[in-house]
């Protein structure tokens, strides 16, 4: 996201001394992306940030494959996914491919006894049930039910729940996560067709700064697996930083979303862009004004793309039967659109409170054991009159 931010102290120039008070000095770390072409910020440590004391462990979590080359559409009720205490225990990934993991979460408490680190990814976890704190070592930033937060590859972070009762959405990107070129003008402020701008961005603050040495493990996950890495100073020590890559905040409840005459297609919805998806937000609204509109979405060729629908809230007009946290796969090949009943039903209403994120991907989607777990086994046939 090009928005400059800063928190705590830093040397005027960069790449300058930078002296503790007592003595001694900062270590500055530069965190960037795509080498030294993307997004980066510079932060300032107490402690060497390079410490590693032991690696105690290292183990797959490499999705299953249940479908590999998969052509058929599939509905899967992600409530019924079983809490779990730990974290990343909770986290059960639905759907991969090369570009991305899609899955969702339940995680009863709070990810404390260790840090963790997506060597990897950049992540995007949606928060449909839950409150709390993402705490990171640039900040922290509070969420609650609708916030979607935006984790660069490399982030330093626990999460702390208020809540006992949480289920989160989630995606794990290869490639870094954006708001869509075409909201923004070339220096990249938004502009103002844009369904949202920069003040609706929820930003880190609250920097924590430990000087503390000892073990502190970090579960940092790469190429598949987990390795658990003991550190011998505390990973949020950083005394101030300053640049463009960092963890953010964004409610789906601040998108405002763009109406027409007719129905408008799902590209208006657009909230975030990588080089291999996209995910969109489908959020209350006024339905199409022309005398002769037909709210419900036209029937459409899914050629090339997978389209991936988690339903938040509300009443979802289009489909039959569709609940909170269930999720829908529409795969490349087949064409798909309203349930049997939907488009006539849709005619003369004049809104809709759904609540949905969508992931289109332009590769095709393999389907994992523990999403399989979850099929209702009937949904491709629900075309059919």
């Amino acid at each position: 996201m090009p928005l400059y931010h800063k928190l705590g102290d830093f040397p005027q120039k960069r790449h300058t001394q930078f002296e503790k008070p007592n003595g001694g000095f900062y270590y500055e770390q530069l965190f960037g992306t795509e080498g030294f072409h993307g997004h980066s910020s510079l932060s300032y440590h107490v402690h060497r940030p390079t410490q590693v004391k032991e690696i105690l462990n290292s183990y797959s979590v490499e999705p299953k494959i249940a479908i590999g080359k998969n052509i058929k559409s599939l509905l899967f009720k992600g409530f019924e996914l079983k809490p779990e205490n730990d974290f990343l225990d909770s986290r059960k990934p639905m759907l991969v491919n090369k570009d991305c993991i899609i899955g969702l979460a339940a995680p009863k408490e709070s990810l404390r006894n260790y840090f963790y680190k997506n060597a990897d990814a950049d992540e995007m976890l949606f928060i449909h049930k839950g409150k709390g704190k993402l705490r990171t070592m640039l900040g922290n930033i509070p969420f609650e039910y609708g916030d979607y937060l935006i984790i660069p590859r490399g982030i330093i972070y626990q999460i702390e729940f208020e809540t006992e009762e949480n289920r989160l959405f989630y995606v794990e990107s290869y490639s870094p996560f954006y708001t869509p070129k075409r909201y923004k003008n070339q220096s990249g402020q938004h502009l103002e067709h844009s369904p949202f701008c920069e003040r609706d961005f929820i930003l880190p603050n609250e920097l924590e700064t430990h000087d503390e040495k000892g073990d502190f493990l970090i579960k940092i996950k790469k190429e598949g697996m987990i390795h658990e890495v003991v550190y011998a100073t505390h990973p949020f020590d950083v005394v101030g930083w300053d640049g463009y890559n960092f963890p953010y905040g964004f409610s789906i409840h601040n998108f405002e979303p763009i109406t027409g005459r007719v129905h408008q297609p799902p590209p208006v919805h657009q909230t975030f862009e990588t080089a291999t998806f996209v995910v969109c937000s489908f959020c209350p609204r006024l339905y199409d004004y022309h005398p002769k509109a037909i709210p419900a979405p036209y029937n459409h060729s899914n050629i090339d793309s997978d389209e991936v629908l988690y339903y938040v809230d509300g009443d979802f007009m289009s489909r039959n039967n569709i609940e909170q946290g269930h999720i829908t796969l529409h795969p490349k090949g087949i064409p798909h659109g309203p349930a049997p009943g939907a488009m006539e039903r849709s005619i003369g209403h004049k809104e809709t409170q759904e609540l949905a994120v969508m992931v289109d991907t332009f590769r095709p989607l393999m389907v994992t054991e523990e999403a399989m777990g979850l099929d209702d086994g009937q949904y491709y046939k629900s075309w059919t009159e």
